[in-house]
């Protein structure tokens, strides 16, 4: 879908919202991710660590989904905008295959260039 406008980093970052709230995490992948997209966990991360490309993001989080066992909870915190980068908190509790139930508390970190998601970033 083509925008007919160049949306904000305030409005990716409120429709952002919208979908996180109803865990449509795919769904903004689709919406919102350039091509050439890239996705960075923390080095130390025993999870993930980086992916490039539209495709390669993609998978890199049906991994994660695939891995999940339970979702005890879930939640994302309403987006902080900054220039041309927006920040939300996401708490998790999930059990994962080979890891247990584990508690996730991040900082998702995105850039908007041109009204789309050109950079994401993990800090855990």
């Amino acid at each position: 879908m083509q925008n007919t406008k160049t949306l904000t980093t305030q409005e990716v970052a409120a429709r952002f919202h919208e979908l996180a709230q109803q865990e449509k995490w795919f769904e903004i992948q689709d919406e919102f991710f350039t091509e050439n997209v890239t996705s960075t966990d923390p080095a130390d991360s025993p999870y993930f660590g980086y992916a490039e490309g539209k495709a390669d993001v993609r998978k890199k989080g049906e991994d994660f989904v695939k891995q999940i066992e339970a979702v005890h909870s879930a939640s994302t915190t309403a987006p902080v905008v900054g220039g041309n980068h927006f920040a939300v908190g996401r708490e998790m509790d999930i059990t994962v295959q080979g890891y247990g139930r584990i508690q996730i508390n991040e900082i998702m970190l995105y850039e908007v260039k041109d009204g789309q998601i050109i950079s994401e970033q993990f800090f855990y």
